[in-house]
């Protein structure tokens, strides 16, 4: 189910069990709305919220710190992609052709992390790839002097930086969040506007500030949703620094 269909649901719970607050409202007899009730359902609803707020300031902070975690491991790869560039052209011509490799590897990197159709989804799983055939390439240089022999040797420790990277990513692939945990603040989302629709007047102004507070809800959980995918949906992890980088290569 997608971030958006999620989002939705969430929407249509929370401000449904308000609406259904309301429908009961006129069924409870005159006691069960007096003042003393108001405020002791007030109390236990006020306790529930401080739990459901806390508990969904975890779920973001926890999504946003995976979010730039792998944002800052794109950086460092695109980093690294361009310094093994320097370091083969430093190297001399006879790395012109592991250069041609690691091109075709960054384009295909790009390609599969940042598919141009947006109905595809991103394609972390570094096998594939073509990464043995640069490690292959570096592997082949043979040094002439002791300055090829130091830059073959960053050469290859550049190279295996950028595949741990990589698999890196794919192993972060997977949600960061707890669903159970998830449902239960949902849950108690739930409870609270049911509370909230049960005592509330009946009127335009109460149903509009109750969708509003509906709406932001559901945003707030659908941005953790979209967050825990930084390589689809919506907020994405920008391909900037790789293509940046690509631009930079074989000058």
């Amino acid at each position: 189910m997608s971030d958006n269909a999620i989002g939705l649901l969430v929407f249509v719970g929370i401000f449904g069990a308000s609406l259904l607050g309301m429908l009961l409202r006129p069924l409870l007899s005159a006691h069960h709305l007096s003042t003393d009730t108001k405020d002791s359902v007030k109390l236990g609803m006020g306790l529930v919220a401080t739990m459901a707020a806390l508990l969904l300031g975890l779920l973001v902070a926890g999504a946003k710190s995976a979010y730039d975690a792998e944002k800052l491991e794109v950086t460092q790869m695109a980093a690294k992609v361009v310094f093994l560039d320097r370091a083969l052209a430093n190297y001399g011509s006879e790395s012109v052709d592991t250069r041609a490799v690691l091109r075709r590897l960054v384009e295909n990197a790009i390609s599969r992390m940042w598919p141009e159709e947006r109905s595809r989804r991103a394609q972390l799983d570094p096998s594939g790839s073509g990464a043995e055939a640069l490690h292959s390439a570096i592997q082949k240089l043979s040094p002439r002097n002791d300055v090829q022999v130091s830059l073959k040797s960053q050469a290859v420790g550049i190279a295996s930086d950028l595949g741990q990277l990589r698999w890196l990513l794919f192993v972060q692939s997977g949600s960061s969040i707890s669903m159970p945990l998830l449902t239960v603040v949902i849950s108690w989302l739930a409870i609270i506007f049911l509370s909230w629709g049960l005592f509330a007047p009946t009127n335009t102004i109460t149903i509009t500030a109750l969708l509003l507070a509906a709406l932001s809800v559901s945003g707030a959980i659908f941005l953790i949703l979209e967050l825990d995918q930084p390589f689809d949906g919506l907020i994405q992890i920008s391909s900037g620094p790789m293509r940046n980088a690509l631009a930079h290569l074989g000058k």
